[in-house]
């Protein structure tokens, strides 16, 4: 495990340093992954249109909206907490749309992934809440 400091001592130990976890990126984006496929295969029995706008949703706008720190280049800069509800959203369609779209050992296995996936981001999230969040 990659250990880190909470506070950046250069600027006056307040400010929270964005944690540097790869496990739980690589976890957030294999159950981004299920999302995107999953949410569409789910909606296409329905709606066509709306499995398209699905996608356009789980892709366009966390690609669109970030928080500054939190990626490299940022198109529209938004608070902490959007993020935060935007990943949500994601875990969301993917626990949902798994129940929809694949026969019950994969769903359960893709709710275990969102249950990983919400324990290791907690760092990420207290700081993406964070009022004295710092840049990496």
């Amino acid at each position: 495990m990659i250990a880190r400091r909470w506070f950046n001592t250069s600027h006056g130990g307040t400010a929270l340093e964005r944690p540097d976890d790869r496990v739980a990126s690589a976890l957030r984006f294999t159950t981004e992954l299920v999302a995107w496929v999953a949410t569409p295969w789910a909606l296409s029995a329905y709606s066509w249109p709306l499995a398209a706008l699905a996608v356009v949703v789980l892709i366009g706008l966390p690609t669109v909206l970030a928080t500054p720190g939190d990626k490299a280049q940022v198109i529209v800069p938004v608070p902490g907490w959007v993020t935060v509800l935007l990943v949500l959203l994601q875990l969301a369609a993917a626990a949902i749309a798994a129940w929809f779209a694949w026969p019950t050992y994969a769903a359960v296995l893709v709710w275990v992934l969102v249950g990983a996936t919400l324990v290791t981001e907690r760092r990420r999230r207290r700081w993406l809440l964070s009022a004295d969040r710092h840049p990496a």
